[in-house]
């Protein structure tokens, strides 16, 4: 059966008291929850999903070579050698139906944030009339940026749940034919974030397919593809033709080479969006200072860092399948460095996050604080809490032992 706004998908109202708690940074919110409390043990921080491994040392030479070009204004483009480098590493690591064009599918950003937020008006600017309202899908839970952009836009939020029955990526199938034709622009986020779910070809196939038919956008949020234990994920470029049209993914140095205060990453894809994108960003957005794109072409044009960083997290990885076995629904996630955990029948997440910091000196995420409620008042993210596993292995064992200590 197809799902319409009323039958479970949530829309979000326009104004600030609707928004209200839940748009709310998840971080703050988590910071005013645990404020009563002094951590029973010395602190591990498992919420933020900042990577603590080290940095590549190719950084520092790069910058110093480079340090002049902090005294002039870079381009909004991105400079030649680093739309180059970001568009030779996607030919080589993704297979795409035809190499990227550098000059014209190629825009450096900081960090896919931003880019994410300013994507979403770009979207609703572009896409052209809309039949009703226009609005913006996006899974739930979901990167706060996402709505963000999507409250900036003037579009209508529409929040996708994705649960454990769904495989916690948006059910393409249940969206009705009334919804699409007045979507302006859809985000997916693969490797998910919370979940650590993968889109398949065929998803990614369907979503261009709709995306096609009814004219929106597919915001592909790609952050975490260079984190995985075992298959690499694809991109949704991969099945977006040859000219890429109505889909565009953003990239990020943050979790592939740990360079999360570096603030560098790119869209590409469907260069009449790009266009569009650029123009917006001339006038609106920051630029990416020239000396940290040099890096970023260092950055891209090594592997080696990479698959140093993708040991480290599956080392990680295998301490939560020893400790955690299946415990709160665990199961190793296909990519990112997260672990969504079921705590619903240990008092729940808020609960759950209280009692890890309080008795066991372990920070983490409240799930129900990453999403949004459904029409039918369900949080998709209740019950659950985040661990980020960014932290040294020695860490992250002794984290885990007293979250299974402390909850058993």
């Amino acid at each position: 059966m197809a799902m319409t706004a009323s039958s479970g998908l949530a829309q979000g109202a326009g104004d600030v008291s609707a928004a209200g708690q839940a748009e709310r940074s998840p971080f703050v919110r988590t910071t005013e929850l645990l404020a009563p409390y002094r951590p029973g043990k010395p602190l591990i921080t498992l919420s933020l999903g900042e990577p603590q491994h080290p940095v590549p040392d190719f950084v520092g030479p790069v910058l110093a070579r480079y340090i002049a070009d902090f005294g002039r204004y870079p381009l909004a483009k991105g400079i030649e050698p680093f739309r180059r480098a970001a568009a030779n590493w996607l030919s080589t690591r993704f297979r795409l139906p035809r190499p990227v064009d550098p000059e014209s599918e190629i825009l450096v950003l900081n960090g896919s944030r931003e880019g994410l937020f300013f994507a979403a008006i770009t979207a609703a600017r572009l896409v052209g009339p809309r039949k009703g309202r226009p609005a913006i899908l996006m899974p739930n839970p979901f990167y706060p940026a996402y709505g963000a952009g999507t409250r900036a836009a003037g579009c209508e939020h529409v929040y996708l749940p994705t649960t454990r029955e769904n495989g916690f990526l948006p059910d393409l199938d249940s969206l009705d034919e009334a919804l699409l034709a007045r979507t302006a622009a859809m985000f997916i986020a693969s490797p998910a974030n919370p979940q650590g779910a993968v889109a398949t070809p065929e998803y990614f196939a369907r979503l261009k397919q709709l995306a096609e038919r009814f004219g929106f956008f597919v915001l592909s949020d790609e952050c975490y593809s260079e984190i995985y234990t075992r298959q690499a994920p694809g991109s949704a470029l991969e099945c977006a033709g040859s000219d890429f049209a109505n889909v565009i993914a953003f990239q990020s140095l943050s979790k592939r080479s740990n360079l999360p205060g570096m603030r560098v990453g790119f869209a590409a894809g469907d260069k009449r969006f790009l266009a569009a994108y650029l123009e917006l960003r001339n006038v609106a957005a920051p630029q990416v200072p020239v000396p940290l794109q040099h890096v970023a072409v260092a950055a891209y044009s090594d592997e080696a860092h990479v698959e140093e960083n993708r040991r480290l997290y599956r080392v990680k990885f295998d301490l939560a399948d020893q400790i955690l076995g299946s415990r709160y629904g665990y199961v190793r996630p296909a990519g990112g460095f997260c672990v969504w955990l079921d705590v619903s029948d240990r008092g729940g997440d808020e609960a759950a996050a209280v009692r890890l910091y309080r008795d066991a000196g372990v920070r983490v995420i409240p799930g129900s604080y990453l999403a949004r409620l459904q029409n039918d008042g369900s949080n998709p993210g209740a019950g659950y809490i985040r661990l980020a596993l960014v932290s040294d292995s020695e860490s992250t064992a002794e984290a885990l032992h007293r979250l299974v200590e402390i909850l058993e």
